[in-house]
């Protein structure tokens, strides 16, 4: 694993089980998150994130966590390793909201700055109805990848423990 890709619904963990195989392997960690958002929640042009997602592909060594799906597939071309965090959605719907208490008024550590912490029911309805919209299409995603690569699917919190668990310890 040198180029890992971290997806999966709002709330199933993405930035942190990012953090945690970042710690166990060494690899440089990139949050989408942090990137992508300018402050007041400002989206760049796609053009320019399309670009920045080319750069940051092209270094030989990350992890990347987040979804857009605007540059999946650039992503899931340059990785050799897909982490999908498919997890139950009643869980990642108690994770947003729990997010957002948390870190209400403030953004979140991996988040970019001048964001505060949001909720809104339109978002909560994407992760809602993502088992049905999202899911079917990054499993063909998944199947279709190249023999060089490998997807491992992560489904449960336990799932995703025993990967972590499974790792050499990271570097002292």
């Amino acid at each position: 694993m040198r180029r890992v890709l971290v997806i999966g619904s709002g709330g199933a963990g993405k930035s942190t089980f990012a953090a945690r195989l970042a710690e166990r392997t060494g690899l440089p960690l990139i949050h989408l998150d942090a990137l992508y958002w300018r402050p007041g929640w400002v989206e760049p042009a796609k053009e320019e994130w399309t670009r920045r997602v080319a750069q940051l592909v092209a270094d030989d060594r990350w992890i990347m966590d987040g979804n857009y799906g605007g540059t999946l597939e650039s992503r899931l071309a340059a990785c050799d390793t897909v982490v999908f965090l498919d997890l139950p959605r009643a869980l990642c719907l108690r994770r947003v909201i729990g997010r957002r208490i948390r870190f209400r008024g403030r953004a979140r550590p991996d988040m970019a700055p001048g964001c505060p912490e949001q909720l809104s029911w339109e978002f909560l309805h994407w992760i809602w109805s993502y088992p049905a919209t999202r899911r079917p299409g990054i499993l063909r995603r998944l199947a279709g990848l190249r023999p060089d690569q490998r997807a491992v699917v992560l489904q449960s919190v336990s799932e995703v423990a025993r990967f972590l668990d499974s790792l050499p310890p990271g570097p002292a």
